[in-house]
């Protein structure tokens, strides 16, 4: 909370990550210009969630995704691998978006299909499978792109 004090005229986003966990705390944590207060134990999933959250109000998001030789304009919504630009579907492209923003993190299917299809998607969770089969093939991803066997896919160097 003394660091906070000190840290307010830098205008610097803070997440606080406590065990503190009374109302009091984080009301005060807030109140200090906390842009969130996270009680232990937490997801890493969550985590990554709400600094996005927290840079989009900074306006301090990345418009530029990199990841070996792929690069995503996220402002021309173009991805480039090699320095080509490789044509991807909308939900390709948002695919490689939520795998680049969650790299070394195992996502489920379920949780691609909220991300990228929305939580009124009704279909089948293989779609995810066909995207993903799609997107290793276009950016030549087959070693990077690894299958969480029963659970979902996991991008990692």
């Amino acid at each position: 909370f003394a660091l906070m004090e000190r840290m307010k005229p830098y205008q610097i986003p803070v997440i606080f990550l406590t065990a503190k966990n009374s109302v009091y705390d984080k009301v005060n944590g807030l109140k200090l210009g906390a842009d969130d207060y996270m009680v232990k134990p937490f997801e890493a999933i969550e985590l990554l969630a709400r600094i996005e959250t927290v840079l989009r109000r900074y306006g301090k998001e990345e418009s530029v995704l990199q990841f070996q030789s792929i690069a995503v304009n996220m402002d021309k919504r173009e991805v480039t691998s090699q320095g080509e630009v490789v044509e991807l579907t909308p939900k390709e492209y948002e695919l490689l978006v939520v795998l680049l923003k969650n790299k070394n993190i195992a996502l489920s299917r379920e949780q691609f299909i909220s991300k990228v299809w929305g939580g009124d998607y009704y279909g089948e969770t293989r779609t995810v499978d066909m995207h993903i089969k799609s997107l290793r093939k276009k950016l030549e991803l087959q070693d990077c792109i690894k299958t969480i066997y029963k659970l979902g896919y996991r991008l990692e160097d």
